[in-house]
């Protein structure tokens, strides 16, 4: 059960993967993790990839890829894992099939949740934040409100859109997700691993539909 989780910003990838980790037991492979864990444990990986972020630089696909490698030889991913933020572009894709060819391993099912554009805008320019660091309670203006408007229900303080939330910049991350990793779809589409899901209605409804695929019931799964 080798996942990759597909879907442009807040199509709600994090909060399905975090209900697929509970359910199966797997981890959730974040390149943002893994590349911190490999710094902090000086790995050779992890060593020339803080000479980039020391410098300031992108860590090159060649580094992240033998992180990722490291990674998925651990004995929890035996049993399956999903990709989070990997692969993001058509050549890191094709280094990931030869990283998993030498792990005889493979990809079996890549989720596409698919939300129109608009929906998304709507879900992320929508979030309201609490000021309060400690709390960091997260509401919606339309489909989460607090019970008081500006303020925080769980501690009273005041809430706040994140810079990333509002809608040119929310545009300009759709923007940059449809040029680089859209084309992922029609890179695996081709070996056949995609499988559409229509990313609307509750969580546990868009869930039950990753479940389907999952257990085999893609055919009637993809909610279209």
């Amino acid at each position: 059960m080798n996942l990759i989780l597909l879907g442009g910003p807040g199509a709600g990838k994090g909060t399905q993967a975090k209900k697929l980790i509970d359910k199966f037991q797997i981890p959730q492979i974040s390149t943002g993790d893994i590349l911190r864990a490999a710094v902090k444990e000086g790995t050779e990986m992890g060593r020339k990839a803080k000479e980039f972020m020391d410098a300031g630089k992108l860590v090159p696909d060649e580094v992240v890829i033998g992180i990722i490698k490291d990674r998925l030889a651990q004995a929890d991913c035996k049993k399956g894992f999903i990709l989070d933020g990997f692969p993001r572009t058509v050549p890191q894709a094709e280094a990931l099939d030869k990283v998993l060819t030498s792990l005889s391993s493979k990809i079996d099912h890549v989720v596409s949740i698919d939300v129109d554009e608009e929906a998304l805008v709507t879900r992320l320019t929508g979030r309201r934040t609490c000021k309060n660091a400690a709390c960091g309670q997260m509401f919606h203006i339309k489909f989460t409100p607090p019970k008081k408007e500006g303020t925080c229900d769980k501690c009273g303080t005041e809430l706040y859109q994140r810079d990333d939330d509002n809608e040119a910049t929310v545009r300009n991350r759709l923007a940059t997700y449809n040029q680089a990793t859209a084309p992922l779809i029609g890179y695996y589409k081709v070996k056949g691993l995609v499988r559409p899901i229509a990313g609307v209605g509750s969580i546990d409804d868009i869930f039950n539909k990753i479940v389907g695929i999952v257990a085999g019931g893609h055919a009637c799964a993809c909610g279209r």
